[in-house]
């Protein structure tokens, strides 16, 4: 395997719904009816005086320029550090994002910490065709498995905000698994004076966290904090627990003048347990599951002895070969250790002009462990064995391993450049994203799920493969301001070289082979490659200021992505014999919006319309896997054109009448998007001009904070999530019924001082507060119906923090 020499030489060297929209829609007409070409004139109010000071502030609002992204010229909302503070203890950060409009989020669980339970949808895109950074250092590709799912790399307490570009992300930052949207995260800067942060939480499920922060301090040029989180929980169904424990630590260092250096480093060690997929018809049924439980509380059980009623051996002499021996949790399990470095230099080379460049590293190790029955174990290490591979026979039920292990290795570079009217940009971004898998099944101790693993039982091998992404990106940009900085007009280009390779052992047919009933050696080791380039990827956009308060932008940008999946793409043997997997046509998008947001006195808000078309769609697939309960695999195909319009409104509204008592938010998404094309193979699925699964119509969430004392902050939300499908047919009996989820917080005693303490509070956390009952997060499926987990129960937890 090539191992990317120049790259690591490169490494060494360096929430009342009407107000707020008719209140939005309102502020349109006379600002379009005032506009001119003059300098912008001040908005006055009723008596012609200037305008009063804006009056939208409280302890849970932020600026509107984060919130609704003012002077962008492309729709840019945020999660602000106030929303970030006020959430459940210890959420992930992809959940955070269902407070903003166009995002479509469901999870597994209240904190959304289950890996593989995690969807997003925002305009025709999912999870795997977002972009996401952090603090300027890319992700790469988000899949649980052998991807680096943003939320491994974050704490909200230690985050300033998530800013948004739910259409259309800069030219300048670095992805390639962006069809158009791209999320940042961006973590607070260190304080100058030494302190010390410490939270602790309680909650359902035994849960538990602890948060600590220590800061540093200015000492000379530097400033420093570590932080250390720990969490334990048990699931919310069925047996099992979690486990994380996440360090981060960042120093930056003054350069003097405007230039600085900042390190950051992040360690995540994660371990869980599985809770199965269930089917429609599992979670309407009334008849228990093994471990008793029915609904939505379904869930894998603790390894009951062969003398239980239903767990009899099947095989005889085999005590654990009874196949609802895959329904216990101790093999169904997740474990990750992943790192992050990184390193950003800002050099302030002339008044407005600056060079900045970040230069990072990940590592990433980790397993998954499945169960398979002594039946399917059997049915693969007969045929192994008889060809020769060094395999044992199985026990009872196996181990099954998946390792996913690898380095990350990229540099970004930005010379940014102001010229009077014009501000220029450009750089370069490369990325070596070494990745290794290995699949195979092993057996325990004496047969028992309940038993110790013993790696060097081979009992039968599936994979053993090793893939490589290169990865360049070139941009340029022209920000140029007109007619008194009144109009704004961006011009960007980017270009990709996307190289992809692949080697190793794909599946069973390279290990082994059956030729008229006979087993006969496999093909051997593989190797595929792909090779995708475009060099010119447009965006252009504008912004028009009406007056002081109010701005209409659009923008037009095209994207190209790596086939999400490749590594499961290229994971397939062909009966026809070894050959060359044909390669994906890389994902291509375009991506059109207009909108307007207004800064009023009493109210802000950002209304958008957006139209994306793309070509190429590789959509995810899940079926359940063959030799267990409730554990599925998920492969890719592609299923052509989809195209989506809609509009996306974010408000918030804080009413003078009220004195300062309340505000209110609303965040609404309409998003109509479809197939354009049917499935053509051995057989046609008729999916043009069907929803896209999970895809729901309407998103709105909303709410009002209320601050009724100094020391009290209380807020009421709710998300409503409209119809969606399971399936990419839109098969009847798919559909998902619509649903409503309330969550509540109160803060007490915020701004407190304790003794040398200060800034103690108490916070109590409620998630689905009326307890809905409905099926949330979907795995989608061709046709039939897709499979499904349940929405998590109402949850509490009560968070102390004080910092000294």
């Amino acid at each position: 395997m090539r191992k990317g020499l120049s790259m690591k030489r490169l490494a060494l060297l360096r929430l009342g719904i009407s107000a707020p929209a008719l209140l939005a829609v309102s502020a349109v007409a006379p600002s379009l009816a005032h506009a001119q070409a003059a300098p912008i004139p001040a908005a006055e109010d009723a008596e012609g005086d200037s305008p009063p000071e804006i009056t939208v502030t409280g302890r849970r609002v932020s600026a509107a320029s984060e919130t609704i992204g003012e002077d962008k010229v492309t729709t840019v909302v945020a999660v602000t550090r106030e929303a970030l503070l006020s959430a459940p203890s210890g959420v992930s950060g992809l959940k955070m994002l269902e407070q903003l409009p166009g995002f479509n989020v469901q999870t597994d669980g209240a904190l959304g910490l289950y890996e593989f339970g995690n969807s997003v949808q925002t305009r025709a895109f999912n999870l795997d065709q977002i972009g996401f950074l952090i603090d300027g250092i890319p992700t790469g590709r988000s899949d649980a498995f052998g991807g680096s799912p943003v939320f491994r790399y974050v704490d909200n307490e230690n985050l300033a905000g998530v800013e948004a570009s739910v259409g259309a992300g800069d030219v300048s930052l670095p992805s390639y698994s962006s069809l158009g949207p791209v999320i940042s995260y961006n973590s607070i800067a260190p304080q100058d004076e030494f302190g010390v942060f410490a939270s602790q939480t309680f909650g359902d499920d035994s849960l538990k966290r602890t948060f600590i922060r220590v800061s540093t301090g200015k000492i000379g040029p530097f400033a420093g904090y570590v932080s250390r989180t720990k969490l334990n929980s048990n699931l919310w169904r069925g047996t099992g627990t979690i486990d994380r424990e996440h360090w981060e630590a960042q120093v930056k260092a003054d350069l003097g003048g405007d230039s600085w250096l900042r390190l950051k480093f992040v360690s995540n060690d994660f371990f869980d347990y599985d809770s199965p997929t269930l089917t429609r018809a599992q979670y309407y049924s009334t008849t228990p599951d093994l471990g008793g439980n029915t609904g939505r509380y379904r869930g894998y059980i603790d390894t009951p002895s062969p003398t239980t009623a239903g767990f009899t051996p099947t095989t005889t002499g085999v005590p654990y070969s009874n196949v609802n021996y895959t329904y216990t949790s101790p093999l169904a399990i997740n474990v990750r250790n992943d790192k992050l470095y990184g390193g950003t230099v800002h050099l302030a080379m002339a008044p407005g002009v600056y060079f900045e460049s970040t230069l990072y590293w990940e590592n990433k190790q980790g397993y998954g462990v499945s169960p398979d029955s002594y039946d399917n174990s059997l049915s693969r290490y007969t045929p192994e064995a008889a060809v020769g591979l060094a395999v044992v026979a199985p026990k009872g039920t196996q181990y099954g391993r998946s390792g996913v292990g690898g380095d990350r290795y990229g540099i970004t570079n930005k010379l940014h450049w102001d010229m009077g009217a014009h501000t220029i940009e450009a750089g370069i971004w490369y990325e070596l994203d070494e990745y290794n898998r290995t699949q195979l099944r092993v057996n325990t101790v004496d047969g028992s799920p309940a038993s110790a693993p013993v790696l060097g039982q081979v009992v039968y091998y599936r994979r053993n493969y090793q893939s490589e992404r290169n990865i360049v990106q070139l941009f340029a940009k022209d920000t140029i301001k007109l007619m008194d900085d009144r109009l704004q007009v961006q011009l960007g280009v980017k270009g990709l070289d996307m190289d992809y390779q692949q080697r190793g052992y794909r599946d069973f047919a390279d290990y082994y082979r059956i030729v008229n009933g006979v087993a006969v050696a496999g093909y051997g080791p593989q190797y595929n490659r792909a090779h995708y380039k475009d060099f010119f990827l447009p965006q252009v956009g504008a912004l028009y200021k009406l007056d002081s308060r109010t701005q209409m932008f659009a923008s037009y940008s095209e994207n190209v992505a790596l086939p999400k999946g490749m590594d499961d793409i290229y994971s397939v043997t062909l009966a026809s014999g070894p050959g060359v997997v044909p390669a994906p046509a890389p994902e291509r998008s375009q991506n059109f919006e207009v909108g307007i947001r207004t800064n009023q006195p009493q109210f802000y808000a950002s209304l958008s319309g957006f139209y994306t078309k793309f070509q190429n769609r590789i959509q995810s697939i899940t079926t359940f896997l063959a030799g267990s309960s409730g554990a599925t695999e998920t492969f890719y195909t592609n299923v052509g054109r989809v195209k989506a319009y809609g509009a996306e409104l974010t408000a918030t509204y804080k009413p003078a009448f009220l004195h300062g008592l309340a505000y209110f938010n609303l965040n609404a998404t309409y998003n109509h998007a479809t197939f354009q094309d049917n499935i053509v193979g051995s057989a046609t699925v008729l999916t043009a001009g069907k929803y896209l699964p999970d895809s729901a119509k309407w998103v709105v969430n909303g709410g009002v904070t209320v601050e009724p004392a100094s020391w009290l902050v209380a807020n009421f939300s709710g998300k409503h999530t409209g119809t969606r499908w399971s399936t990419m047919a839109n098969t009847p009996g798919s559909a998902v019924a619509p649903f409503t989820v309330f969550s509540a917080y109160v803060d007490i005693g915020d701004g407190w001082t304790v003794g040398p303490l200060k800034t103690v509070k108490a916070r109590f956390n409620l998630d689905n507060v009326f307890d809905t009952n409905t099926l949330a997060f979907i795995s989608p499926a061709v046709s039939g119906d897709g499979s499904f987990r349940p929405q998590s129960p109402r949850t509490f937890q009560f968070t102390l923090s004080a910092e000294y």
